[in-house]
């Protein structure tokens, strides 16, 4: 697959994941803490995009 495949479905994922956290109607369909869920989202990609580094650096060397 490519690049941009994959950044796609990546997205889409993402988007799929976070819209049913999204408050519509105000208060009343709100998570208990939107601050909290979009911090674990944050800090899981930011863990994702330094394990990919290290990951690539390692095959990179190893080579």
């Amino acid at each position: 697959m490519k690049k941009s495949g994959l950044a796609l479905l990546g997205f889409a994922f993402i988007l799929a994941a976070v819209l049913p956290l999204h408050a519509q109607d105000g208060c009343v369909t709100s998570p208990e803490n939107p601050t909290a869920i979009l911090a674990v989202i944050g800090t899981a990609g930011a863990f994702f995009t330094t394990a990919r580094a290290r990951i690539r650096a390692r095959r990179c060397s190893s080579k």
